[in-house]
């Protein structure tokens, strides 16, 4: 750190006069040394709170961002670039530094107003880490209480109508595929030759999303290792497709991953079916995997999830008349046995006779 050099006064003290963009401060000591020691003190104060100044919201979000470019994957970066641009817009130009915990919970207070609590929660996660990664501050605030939403998909009676309505739709391949449990990352990745028609199967590896620019970036990496896996030809209608396709590119899907959902809600809203869009395709690829008796262990391969936990909790929907079957097994056990009680009874008092 360069300082001006001191002079002795009249009086015996020292003196320097620091300059710090245009302002100036003084400084007298009665010693030459403590005068630099004070200048450099000085010096070190005003730019430590000039930086402190600058640390806005957006610019310490730019910096966690940026200095980790080379380990976020393009869709995490896109998430974190839409939470910037979406959420907390009163405070983005504020000093993160000069902002108290009391501050911020009225600020998650305001925002919980303009969203989902689930929206605020993962927005608030990321903001949380930029804000202990730029200043050493872990801010703990209450966050509203999350209400599990039943998430749509079709139950294995509204398939076969589904199905129908997405012959010949210009998305048919990729919606068949997420109905087969592709991800859409990894629908978006599938390469005509990753499609073996003689081996009946696809061999799922890969992923493609779409970065903070809109582009679809190809990654050799999935979700998790168990995605990389093979799945049969589940869907003969998928078949067909695939075998009067015209291949104009490498990849099976070249439409861009948004329009999937679009054509995937339009057959369902045509088709009087809730519209599920490309993750309840998935969704009810487990549900129809649970009505048909396929086993959890067999479903979690085809699946590609990496454990039985999270495929029961998100996935795996019970139909209502699932359950209206098992209960009516369950009340057929004790219809039977009042039968025999009575049968056993009536015997019993016809020999009495």
């Amino acid at each position: 750190m360069k300082l001006p050099k001191p002079r002795k006064l009249p009086s015996g003290s020292w003196f320097v006069r620091v300059q710090i963009d245009g302002e100036s401060y003084p400084i007298t000591k009665p010693t030459e040394k403590e005068c630099l020691a004070e200048a450099a003190a000085v010096k070190a104060r005003v730019k430590d709170a000039q930086k402190r100044s600058g640390r806005t919201l957006t610019k310490a979000i730019d910096h966690y961002i940026e200095s980790r470019e080379n380990v976020l994957s393009p869709s995490t970066i896109r998430g974190y670039r839409a939470i910037q641009r979406l959420r907390f817009q009163s405070t983005m130009k504020r000093c993160i530094d000069d902002i108290t915990t009391s501050q911020w919970q009225k600020i998650v207070n305001l925002e919980a107003k303009t969203c989902s609590a689930k929206t605020l929660k993962n927005a608030w996660g990321f903001v949380s880490s930029v804000i202990l990664d730029t200043t050493g501050r872990k801010i703990v605030v209450r966050l509203p209480q999350i209400v599990p939403n039943d998430l749509p998909y079709l139950t294995a009676e509204q398939i076969p109508t589904f199905l129908e309505a997405i012959r010949g739709n210009f998305c048919e391949i990729a919606i068949l595929l997420g109905l087969s449990s592709l991800r859409r990352s990894e629908i978006m990745a599938v390469r005509w030759e990753d499609i073996d028609l003689n081996a009946g199967c696809i061999y799922v590896h890969g992923s493609a999303v779409l970065d903070d620019e809109g582009t679809l970036i190809y990654r050799e990496e999935n979700k998790n290792t168990s995605s990389h896996r093979t799945v049969p030809f589940l869907i003969p209608q998928l078949r067909v497709a695939v075998e009067s396709a015209t291949r104009a590119s490498e990849y099976a899907v070249t439409c861009n991953p948004n329009t999937i959902w679009q054509c995937t809600n339009r057959a369902c809203r045509q088709a009087g079916l809730p519209e599920i869009g490309v993750h309840g395709l998935r969704r009810s690829f487990a549900s129809l995997a649970y009505h048909l008796g396929l086993s959890e262990e067999v479903t979690m391969k085809a699946g590609g999830w990496s454990d039985i936990y999270t495929m029961r909790k998100i996935y795996t929907k019970v139909s209502e008349k699932d359950i209206n079957e098992q209960a009516q097994k369950y009340e057929s056990f004790f219809s039977q046995l009042c039968s025999n009680e009575k049968t056993q009874n009536c015997n019993g008092n016809c020999n009495k006779a």
